[in-house]
C-alpha cells in the first residue's frame, strides 16, 4: 500500500498548490492578487456572511471493511502566512539588499494530520477529532537593516468521522467525513484576513489496512443505490490504485477520475495542472531577466520554477512535447509525438470526403449531424470528470469528426447556455462519444 498511498500523496500535493502562484509568477500579476480558490474553508463567522464561503466540507464514500480494520485518516491543507518586509524603520512593500529582491507576500504553509480509527469504533458511534495550529513569528535577518518578519495565525478544526452499515444482503458501509474550521476571526470584512485563518486547498487521504473502499464513478451494480444517496460537499471522492476497488481514496476539493498521477514526464510543479507543461515552461522561459527576477522576489516555490526552467535540459524539454500513451496497449510502450511533424494530423483539404459540418452519425437508428438536438448520457469514463455535470441535459450538435483512429466525436453546445450561440462562433465546443448521446 505504500506505493500507492505515495500516489496519493503526489496528487495531493498537485492539489495543495494548484493556482497557488500563476504565471508569470510575480506578485504585481493581477492573476495573482486573488489567490486560494481550490478547498478553502473559512472561518465559520465570515463564511456565514459571505456568498460562495464555507467552513465545511462533507465526503462520504462506500468501504468493505474487514473484521479488525482500521481506518486511517490523513488530514493535508495549507495556512497562508505573511511574509512583511522591514527596512529598520518600518514595514515596506519591497526592498532591495545586495542586488537581491524581497517582497512583501502571503506565503503557505504545509500542515498534515493524521488519525487511526478502528472499524469498530466507527460503527458504534461518530468520532470527532479535533486539531489546532498555534500561532506563529520568525524573523530572519537578511541585511544588516532588513528583516523579515513572517507571521501565522491561530487555526483551529474538527474531523468528524461515522461509519454507517448499509441496508440490504450484500453488506458494506458508507463512510461519512466532516470537516469543519473553528477558527476564530477578528471579524473585519477583509477577504484577505479572513484566509489567513482559513484551511486552504483542504483534502483528506483515506486509507484501510484490510478491506476497500468503492469507486464512485462505476460502483458494482448493487452499490449503485447507496453511492447516489451519497453527498459530497466542496470534496470529490476518488480511488488511488485502483478503478474500481482501491485500499486508498483521496477526498480532492478538485474533480478527478479513478487512480490519478502525475505524468512522469513532467520535471516539476508549475501551480496551474488546467494548463499543458511544454506551453508554461516555454512561458517562463520567455519571461526577461527583470521579470524573472521579480518572480524570484515573490516567492521562494516561484524562484525555483525559474531556477529549473532555466536549466531544463534538452532532452527534458522535449519530452514535455506529448505522449500517446494509448499505444501501449498494442506495443507496450509509450510514443512520443514527434516535435516538428511535417504533416499536421488532420488536413481538412486533403480529402474532400471530409466534412464534419455535414457528416453524420447514426444512434439509436437515427441520423445525427449538424442541427441535431440530443439528450446528453456521458460515460463517466470520459475525458472530462465534470461532465457529471451535464446528464441529462439537451444541446444541438455542430459538427460530426473522425479521428484518425476512425472513432467518431460529437460536438455539441447546451442549448440552455446562454454562451452557446458565442461559443459555436468561435468553434468552443463539448466533445462526446456516439453512445453518449439520446436523439430527441
Amino acid at each position: 500500500m505504500t506505493s500507492v498511498f505515495d500516489q496519493a500523496r503526489a496528487v495531493g500535493d498537485a492539489v495543495l498548490y494548484e493556482g497557488y502562484l500563476l504565471y508569470p509568477y510575480r506578485a504585481s500579476a493581477r492573476k495573482n492578487r486573488v489567490r486560494w480558490q481550490w478547498g478553502v474553508l473559512m472561518p465559520p463567522t465570515y463564511a456565514s456572511q459571505e456568498p460562495g464561503e464555507y467552513a465545511t466540507s462533507r465526503t462520504e464514500c462506500l468501504l468493505e471493511p474487514r473484521k479488525h480494520t482500521s481506518v486511517h485518516l490523513t488530514l493535508r491543507f495549507l495556512q497562508a502566512q505573511e511574509r512583511l518586509v522591514h527596512d529598520g524603520h518600518g514595514f515596506v512593500d519591497s526592498v532591495t539588499v545586495a542586488g537581491k529582491d524581497y517582497t512583501t507576500w502571503d506565503e503557505a504553509v504545509e500542515h498534515e494530520l493524521t488519525f487511526v480509527i478502528p472499524v469498530a469504533e466507527l460503527l458504534a458511534q461518530p468520532v470527532e477529532l479535533p486539531f489546532s495550529v498555534p500561532p506563529a513569528e520568525t524573523r530572519e535577518c537578511v541585511g544588516d537593516h532588513c528583516t523579515l518578519v513572517r507571521r501565522s495565525g491561530e487555526l483551529a478544526g474538527v474531523l468528524t468521522a461515522r461509519l454507517d452499515a448499509l441496508d440490504g444482503p450484500f453488506g458494506g458501509t458508507r463512510l461519512r467525513l466532516d470537516l469543519r474550521n473553528t477558527s476564530t476571526w477578528p471579524s473585519d470584512d477583509v477577504r484577505e484576513s479572513a484566509l489567513r485563518r482559513a484551511l486552504l486547498a483542504a483534502h483528506v487521504i483515506l486509507a484501510v489496512d484490510s478491506g476497500h473502499f468503492l469507486s464512485m464513478l462505476d460502483p458494482p451494480e448493487w452499490a449503485k443505490p447507496a453511492v447516489e444517496a451519497c453527498v459530497n460537499e466542496r470534496v470529490w471522492p476518488v480511488l488511488i490504485g485502483g478503478s474500481s476497488r482501491s485500499g486508498v481514496m483521496l477526498a480532492s476539493p478538485i474533480i478527478l477520475y479513478d487512480d490519478p498521477s502525475i505524468a512522469p514526464e513532467s520535471p516539476g510543479e508549475l501551480f496551474d495542472g488546467t494548463e499543458i507543461d511544454e506551453i508554461l515552461t516555454l512561458r517562463t522561459m520567455a519571461l526577461t531577466d527583470e521579470e524573472k527576477r521579480e518572480a524570484r522576489a515573490t516567492d521562494p516555490r516561484a524562484a525555483a520554477l525559474v531556477d529549473r526552467v532555466d536549466d531544463l535540459p534538452q532532452e527534458l524539454l522535449d519530452r514535455l512535447h506529448g505522449t500517446v500513451r494509448y499505444l501501449r496497449s498494442v506495443t507496450g510502450e509509450e510514443t512520443d509525438l514527434p516535435a516538428n511533424p511535417e504533416v499536421p494530423w488532420w488536413d481538412p483539404g486533403a480529402d474532400a470526403s471530409v466534412s464534419p459540418e455535414t457528416d453524420g452519425v447514426v444512434v439509436a437508428g437515427t441520423r445525427v449531424a449538424a442541427g441535431s438536438r440530443v439528450r446528453l448520457h456521458p460515460n463517466l469514463r470520459g475525458a472530462d470528470a465534470q461532465d457529471m455535470f451535464l446528464t441529462g441535459r439537451v444541446a444541438t450538435v455542430r459538427a460530426v469528426l473522425s479521428d484518425v483512429d476512425g472513432t467518431t466525436h460529437v460536438a455539441v453546445t447546451l442549448d440552455d447556455d446562454p454562451g452557446a450561440d458565442l461559443q459555436n462562433a468561435h468553434g468552443r465546443f463539448r466533445y462526446f462519444s456516439p453512445d453518449e448521446l439520446e436523439p430527441t
